[in-house]
């Protein structure tokens, strides 16, 4: 089957950024860098007008200028390709096993990634049966601290980034049990080293406790946690190797070989 242009996309409704889309697509036609002449014949635009977009664009890191006057793609799209390219992998990989995982705990279960501060919840497997009001939606956030997965990603750091992690964050809690100082929050780490898994027990949301293990890929770098969460009254330590076993299998299907 022949592939075929996409009928009428709809245009942005800021005019800078449809040139800069435009400019960014001019850009993409080429392997090496390009003159600013080209890119603004190319892309229709009047020179004075592709400069100035094309310079915050370098400022952006979404262009380089490898000398005066041309301009080629950013490595910041190479990140951000990465950082999607990741995500979808791990999303594949983990939603089968996350479905089993939760027919067998009729709970939550949930896969996050770290980004910046915060997790970021990208898939769940859960059912209306769980008798859980689901308190995180898919694209929703935490802070690192007040989840497990988050002191998953933690305690994956080293001491120096954990400290600039405080400082920043100031540890705000969510509740009565949330971990609020370094020290506490230092110790909490040494022990999900120690176990290789992660609690949160009920610091993000009372009446909610879950537990997590990481997920690794083929540089053996934790990419993701999975998580399970469930009211405070139902959850079971049994889980534990269940839910360590899951993540393993994901992290063999992203290549990794560690144990």
């Amino acid at each position: 089957m022949t592939k075929q242009d996409p009928p009428s996309i709809a245009s942005p409704s800021v005019q800078v950024i449809e040139r800069m889309f435009t400019l960014i697509d001019v850009l993409a036609s080429r392997e090496e860098a390009m003159t600013l002449k080209e890119i603004s014949d190319k892309a229709g635009l009047h020179p004075s007008t592709a400069h100035r977009i094309l310079n915050d664009l370098v400022i952006g890191r979404f262009a380089d200028r490898p000398q005066s006057g041309s301009y080629r793609l950013g490595m910041r799209l190479l990140e951000l390709g990465n950082l999607v390219k990741g995500r979808l992998n791990v999303r594949d990989a983990a939603i089968t096993p996350m479905r089993e995982l939760h027919k067998l705990t009729q709970q939550p279960v949930n896969l996050s990634m770290r980004q910046g501060d915060e997790i970021i919840y990208v898939e769940r497997a859960f059912s209306e049966r769980s008798g859980m009001q689901v308190v995180r939606a898919i694209g929703g956030r935490a802070p690192l601290h007040l989840t497990s997965v988050g002191k998953l990603f933690l305690a994956a750091d080293d001491p120096q980034r954990i400290r600039a992690y405080a400082t920043r964050t100031g540890l705000q809690g969510h509740t009565k049990n949330s971990i609020t100082d370094l020290s506490s929050l230092e110790r909490e780490l040494a022990r999900v080293r120690q176990y290789g898994q992660a609690n949160d027990n009920e610091e993000l949301e009372l009446g909610v406790r879950c537990m997590a293990a990481g997920i690794y890929d083929d540089q053996e770098k934790l990419v993701a946690g999975l998580s399970i969460s469930s009211p405070s009254s139902r959850m079971d330590d049994a889980w534990m190797p269940k839910l360590k076993e899951t993540a393993q299998e994901i992290s063999e299907t992203l290549g990794y070989r560690g144990h």
